[in-house]
């Protein structure tokens, strides 16, 4: 019996397990298709990790989850802007119960592979702004029963539209804006009686618009703009009366409009232009009440405007430019006084402004290009306050107007574009242009205007572009310009302004482009003028300009058009040397009884030619640095010849840090250690033996040595021994480097002096230099991505802790990047330069000319000053070397590759992954490898002050690699 109630209970559970089991798959499926729906996209965001499989269901708590409280399914997915990337799997289609699916705005990419059969419950689609592409499949919404909403705007569909669409009886709003779809609509488009809302508009679509619109008797909105479409509008538009916006604008449609269009009284949008209507602008145009926007412009319409346009009391914005329109503009309009924009532009529009204009209030008024004739001073004067404190926009240029510039401009507070150019202005321009405070574009050219340039001009703090050119305007150019701050552009070319040109214009920082060509300035140029960094034009063509054009930054490679017609100008650029300024030169008359000093113009006059004391000093001083060069030629090649040519051998005897003193005799050198014995073991005789050596650079060749102690160094003999500074100078800067500790620089040990042979002794770095391991190293011994970046990350360090001690190396490049047998990036050669007895960028580029494609371009400019920045710009080349592989210049059969060109042009066609070294086989982490790309070619601006500092490189670096990653982790790249 006992075995009898066991086997019950046993199978009562069993029973009881069975049916759970057949439950649950339900419950579950939803998990299980969100689950695969996740594994077949990337989030790197993180927005779904809420998302959790062992969960029972996604209705709790999974974000952007909504579920039908009744049956525990999910009704909703909705996630919008989420960073989403990858392609829409298979797995949505578990969720058989959604209403609303909802991804816009993610990076989906890949075709459409949904199925309305399988989502039967589906009410709302929206994959807008995604990068989805290739055709919709016909058939996709043949099982579109239930379907309200369709978006699948802003994404790169192509293709026919679908036919299947006609089945879509229910669908109440349809986007297919933003694609490439293309071809001519279907047949059956306007059968979809419940739409409500289409947009067709920016795609390839076109044909005729097909006729039979009318059955759309539901429709609100309607946009086929930028298509195709040609033809003209069918009739029954105007059937569907529930209308509110129609644009079918940038299209190619023809004819007039439809005049059933005039039954549309509910419409506030009607949008057609730039499309090829002709006729007229309809008289019914005024019954359309309920219209706010009215655009007719880019077309063929012909004739006057109508007087009925004064019924539209709801219009808002009115534009009807660049058409064939004439006759004066009806007085009836005065009474549209919700208007707010108003464009006639671009028509042959005649008579008086009206005064009206100025009366309603408008934000904009735009009237160029017409045969508008008469003073605007009524039209302006006769404004109310309220309405001058609204105008934001006044374009009357091109026009025929005449008078002067009323006073009363001032009052239009808040204008922030003032066009009058090209008209028949005369007079002054009125000093209250002033209190236009916001304004930041003023064109006044091509007028009558005389007089000078009121110094209220420099109230005009917020002013882009200033345009007074071809007037016959006078004066100065007012010393008040200077405080117009955000001034960009400046003509005032074809004027007859005179006098200098005020230094205070070097105080506009954001100045691109200005002609101050024919006029007739005086004076020279402003040297702070070089300090304009984004100067692209500077025209002062045609003027009385005399002395030097200012040096450096754009003026060094200023157009000679740009600065003809200045016959007291020179420079290069004006194709006329500058004459050498000296000062007035004392002499001695050797006529005169007493010692009273005269000029050489006295003395001439008297018949004879003397030489001033500063050419006979200089004269002395040019034959004894002659005497002298000769004097070391022959000392350094007696000391040369009596060297062996295997080695040469050295007499030490030396200290052992900065505080002693080795003496020196005239057989010896001197010998200075800053840490540890000074002994070589090997005898100064193999210090420079051929077999030690370990290179050569543009300062020396390095060879190796081992210390008593056992203790390797590099011996770099300097192979400038004739530009060497003295012994003093040599040792102050040897000394001042060897105070420099880093872990990233190679640390300098000592020094040896001859005033024949200078030696620098540094640590021995056993990896060899980096140049070595990217460009002459085997397939096995490549360099890993983590390696690599490490290596940028300890140069930079090294650099920034240079510049910290202000040290700038000067003469950074790959064979002077060392890496020790831990990998460890060691800067050397540092400084160097500092021992030369002048910095002269001439001599430095000669002999550090191994450096092609490293040294920052101010190196080819004399008067532009070398600073830490020039080590930020070929850090930067270093930085694309090292993660490209590829040397900074590659000179092919036919062609000579620069490295940072090819890398910004990858960069801007959006392929700068492929720049990678390939002999990484794509293990590398591109969310590292292209910000750090990025960093080199920020650092290789050609603006210095547009290149970070190192500090500033190092802590970016260091963001780049995010801190919780660990060195497993990285090794996956490796």
């Amino acid at each position: 019996m006992r075995s009898l109630v066991l086997v019950f209970l046993l199978f009562s559970i069993c029973l009881s397990l069975l049916l759970v089991e057949s439950l649950s798959p339900s419950l579950n499926d939803d998990v299980l298709g969100l689950i695969v729906f996740k594994a077949d996209i990337q989030d790197p965001d993180g927005k779904l990790i809420s998302w959790n499989e062992d969960d029972d269901s996604p209705c709790n708590n999974w974000a952007g989850i909504k579920c039908n409280p009744r049956s525990n399914r999910v009704s909703d997915l909705v996630l919008d802007g989420f960073g989403l990337s990858g392609k829409l799997g298979r797995g949505l289609l578990q969720l058989r119960f959604l209403r609303k699916l909802s991804l816009a705005n993610n990076n989906f990419t890949g075709s459409l592979s949904l199925s309305f059969d399988q989502l039967s419950d589906l009410r709302f689609l929206d994959l807008s702004e995604n990068g989805l592409s290739g055709e919709v499949p016909s058939d996709f919404f043949s099982q579109c029963g239930s379907l309200r909403s369709v978006s699948l705007a802003k994404n790169r569909f192509s293709g026919p539209v679908p036919e299947s669409l006609s089945s879509c009886s229910t669908l109440a709003s349809l986007n297919l804006s933003g694609n490439q779809f293309s071809g001519a609509l279907p047949a059956g488009m306007w059968s979809m009686s419940g739409l409500r809302s289409l947009d067709l508009s920016e795609n390839m679509l076109e044909g005729e618009i097909p006729k039979g619109i009318e059955g759309l008797n539901n429709l609100r909105v309607i946009s086929l703009r930028s298509n195709g479409f040609f033809g003209e509008v069918p009739d029954g538009i105007g059937s569907c009366l529930l209308l509110r916006s129609v644009d079918l604008s940038r299209n190619s449609l023809s004819g007039g409009i439809p005049n059933t269009m005039q039954k549309l009284s509910l419409c506030n949008n009607l949008v057609l232009g730039r499309n090829g209507f002709t006729w007229e602008v309809p008289e019914w145009i005024g019954e359309m009440r309920s219209l706010e926007t009215l655009d007719l412009s880019d077309n063929n319409f012909t004739g006057q405007l109508p007087v009925s346009l004064g019924k539209l009391q709801s219009l808002k914005i009115f534009n009807v430019s660049n058409n064939a329109l004439t006759g004066s503009l009806p007085e009836s309009m005065s009474s549209c006084i919700n208007l707010l924009a108003f464009d006639i532009s671009r028509n042959a529009f005649s008579g008086d402004v009206p005064s009206w204009v100025f009366k309603l209030g408008l934000q904009q008024v735009l009237f160029s290009g017409n045969r508008l004739s008469g003073s605007i001073h009524d039209a302006f004067v006769s404004s109310p306050e309220n309405s001058q404190k609204k105008l934001v926009m006044l374009d009357v240029s091109q026009n025929v107007l005449s008078g002067e510039i009323p006073a009363v401009l001032g009052n239009f507070g808040s204008l922030q574009f003032l066009n009058m150019a090209r008209n028949s202005f005369l007079g002054g321009i009125p000093s209250s242009i002033g209190q236009l405070k916001i304004l930041k574009f003023l064109d006044l050219s091509e007028n009558e205007l005389n007089g000078s340039i009121p110094l209220e001009i420099g109230a005009l703090t917020s002013l882009d572009e200033l345009r007074l050119e071809k007037n016959s305007l006078g004066g100065n150019i007012p010393l008040s310009i200077g405080d117009s701050s955000s001034l960009k552009s400046l003509y005032l070319a074809h004027n007859e302004i005179t006098g200098p040109i005020p230094a205070s214009i070097a105080k506009l920082s954001y100045l691109q482009t200005v002609d101050f060509s024919f006029n007739q300035l005086t004076g020279t140029l402003p040297k702070q003028l070089a300090n304009l960094v984004h100067l692209q034009l500077f025209n002062i063509s045609h003027n009385q300009l005399q002395g030097e054009l200012p040096a450096g930054s754009f003026f060094n490679t200023i157009a000679p058009s740009a600065v003809s017609g200045n016959p007291s100008l020179c420079g290069a650029a004006a194709n006329r040397s500058c004459p050498t300024v000296l000062p007035k030169p004392i002499v001695l008359n050797p006529n005169s009884t007493d010692a009273t000093p005269t000029t050489i113009a006295e003395s001439f006059g008297r018949g004879k030619k003397i030489l001033s004391i500063s050419a006979l000093i200089a004269i002395g001083a040019a034959a004894a640095i002659v005497i002298g060069v000769i004097t070391i030629t022959v000392l350094n090649l007696r000391v040369r010849s009596s060297m062996p040519h295997s080695a040469v051998a050295l007499t030490f005897s030396g200290g052992d840090d900065f505080s002693k003193s080795p003496s020196t005799d005239g057989s010896s050198g001197k010998l200075v250690m800053f840490s540890g014995d000074p002994d070589f073991s090997t005898g100064a005789h193999a210090l420079l033996n051929k077999d030690c050596e370990l290179g050569r650079g543009g300062f020396g060749a390095v060879y190796q040595t081992m210390l008593k102690d056992g203790r390797s160094v590099a011996i770099k003999k300097l192979t400038v021994s004739s530009l060497v500074k003295s012994q003093e100078e040599f040792e102050r800067e040897v000394k001042k480097l060897g105070k420099v500790h880093h872990a990233n620089l190679v640390a300098l040990d000592g020094y040896y002096w001859t005033p024949s042979l200078q030696l620098i002794i540094y640590e021995f770095v056993s990896g060899g230099n980096l140049y070595k391991h990217l460009h002459e190293g085997s397939g096995e011994n490549r360099l890993s991505w983590n390696e690599r970046f490490n290596i940028i990350l300890g140069a930079a360090k090294g650099l920034a802790h240079l510049h910290q001690m202000n040290v700038i190396h000067y003469n950074l490049k790959s064979s002077n990047i060392l890496v020790d047998s831990s990998g460890e990036a060691k800067v050397a050669d540092y400084g160097l330069a500092r021992l030369l007895p002048m910095l002269d960028r001439y001599v430095l580029s000669s002999k550090i000319q191994s450096a092609l494609g490293y040294m920052a371009p101010e190196f080819a400019c004399k008067t532009v000053k070398i600073t830490e920045k020039c080590d930020v710009y070929g850090f930067g080349i270093l930085v694309l070397e090292i993660v490209t592989g590829k040397r900074p210049v590659e000179y092919m059969e036919d062609d000579v590759v620069v490295l940072s060109d090819m890398v910004r042009g990858a960069l801007e066609e959006g392929k700068v992954e492929e720049c990678v070294d390939g002999r990484l086989q794509g293990k590398f982490p591109a969310e590292e490898a292209i910000p750090v790309m990025k960093l080199g070619l920020i650092c290789t601006s050609q603006v210095p002050s547009n290149r970070p500092d190192m500090a500033e490189v190092v802590n970016i670096l260091e963001l780049i690699r995010s801190p919780s990653e660990s060195q497993d982790e990285l090794g996956d790249f490796n």
